[in-house]
């Protein structure tokens, strides 16, 4: 089973990417606040369409925890605006086409598909706190129920003080 190196604890690295209407987004920007930085394959699969909508789903119940939900594939700012807009999302897509976010996070890794090596993205979601540390990390995430798990624990890391 495939896992980033980045560890609970140590410092959320920083990142700085556009969203699907073209904004910069840094982590900087959600100082003080919760931010849920989930990595997907790619926009518009069933996978990544469903932990989308299951995310835009809770976004009010995440703002209530004063939490950001932020995606970010490797997938183009266009590409992202009409996923969108096709899913109806409320929730933040940041387009890493470059992937280096995706390499700083370490969550692309290879894997073999149809007998050939191909570098995919490891399904994960980080937690970081308010102050930029890393809270908790999903690694090789079922789409189904997520959504659900990472809003769990981030009430009860808020309510142990952490």
């Amino acid at each position: 089973m495939v896992k980033t190196s980045l560890e609970i604890g140590q410092s959320a690295p920083h990142f700085c990417l556009s969203d699907q209407e073209g904004n910069r987004r840094c982590l900087e920007d959600f100082s003080g606040k919760w931010v849920i930085l989930y990595f997907y394959p790619k926009d518009n699969t069933p996978g990544c369409s469903l932990e989308a909508k299951n995310f835009s789903c809770l976004r009010k119940d995440f703002e209530a925890e004063n939490a950001v939900v932020l995606g970010v594939s490797r997938d183009s700012i266009e590409s992202h605006k009409r996923f969108v807009e096709k899913k109806e999302l409320k929730i933040k897509l940041l387009s890493d086409e470059q992937e280096d976010i995706h390499r700083t996070y370490d969550v692309l890794h290879p894997k073999h598909f149809r007998g050939k090596e191909i570098v995919s993205v490891s399904r994960t979601t980080f937690l970081i706190n308010p102050e930029g540390k890393i809270a908790r990390v999903w690694d090789n995430v079922k789409a189904t129920g997520h959504a659900e798990k990472v809003l769990s624990e981030l009430r009860i890391l808020k309510e142990k003080g952490q």
